[in-house]
């Protein structure tokens, strides 16, 4: 019997959500397998255990490496690691004085690491995701579903294997990016080969509480809990945790 320990990088940290909660969900779901042990931290400054881990987990929002983090993060890749990127991990947030949310396209590298951008997101609300390719493992035997959740609306860099998607057309004058008119599927997993890597983007998995607003809101007037409602976000995680994996020896 083989005992050989598969290490996992979690990253989970940021701005405007309930950073706890999905910490809570997502390690216990990496917990579930024995061979998985998890190092954690709040941004990407650890670059050793980075390093020294055979698969990276990201949940953030509004959290960007610096070039030393950079780097590390494309050798990762470069190795043929694989990246399971959740949520706002592609997301970078800026609050303007006329009260816009832009997303600036400051971090171009990583944007292109990731295989998209966030750029903004109509009010939360129910929408039906579909599977792209049923034949994946990934997404097989997975029906429609709805979701009551934040719908990314994104720009896409290199090849992106599309896993799950949405449809939806319309104006947010709430972001810079406003216009969304053009009716075309949008992407809520995907697959993205980086070097000899590969990024898994699920961009649902929406959530905050009372003070995750601070200091923009003192108090938060609602819970959220974004897609964490439906097992089926569960699923999909513990598929891509087996997707992590898969290729990792006994």
């Amino acid at each position: 019997m083989s005992h050989k320990i598969i290490k996992a990088h979690f990253i989970c940290g940021g701005k405007y959500h309930d950073m706890q909660f999905a910490r809570l969900q997502i390690l216990q779901m990496l917990y579930e397998n024995e061979k998985i042990y998890t190092t954690f931290a709040t941004d990407y400054s650890d670059i050793e255990a980075l390093e020294a881990a055979d698969f990276l987990v990201t949940y953030t929002c509004d959290v960007v490496p610096s070039d030393t983090e950079l780097q590390a993060l494309q050798r990762f890749l470069k190795n043929g690691k694989r990246w399971l990127a959740l949520h706002g991990t592609n997301s970078i947030i800026e609050f303007l004085e006329d009260g816009r949310v832009g997303a600036p396209r400051t971090a171009p590298a990583l944007m292109e690491m990731l295989g998209s951008q966030f750029l903004a997101h109509p009010p939360i609300q129910e929408f039906d995701v579909s599977v792209s390719e049923p034949r994946h493992p990934l997404v097989a035997d997975i029906d429609t579903f709805t979701v009551n959740d934040e719908l990314y609306l994104s720009e896409f860099h290199g090849e992106c294997i599309p896993l799950l998607e949405t449809r939806w057309t319309g104006g947010i004058p709430e972001f810079v990016d406003s216009d969304w008119q053009q009716d075309q599927p949008r992407l809520v997993m995907y697959l993205h080969p980086y070097e000899a890597g590969q990024v898994l983007y699920l961009t649902l998995g929406h959530c905050r509480r009372t003070y995750d607003m601070q200091p923009l809101v003192e108090a938060y007037p609602e819970r959220e809990s974004g897609s964490w409602d439906n097992p089926i976000m569960y699923q999909l995680i513990r598929r891509s945790i087996g997707w992590a994996i898969e290729d990792i020896a006994d």
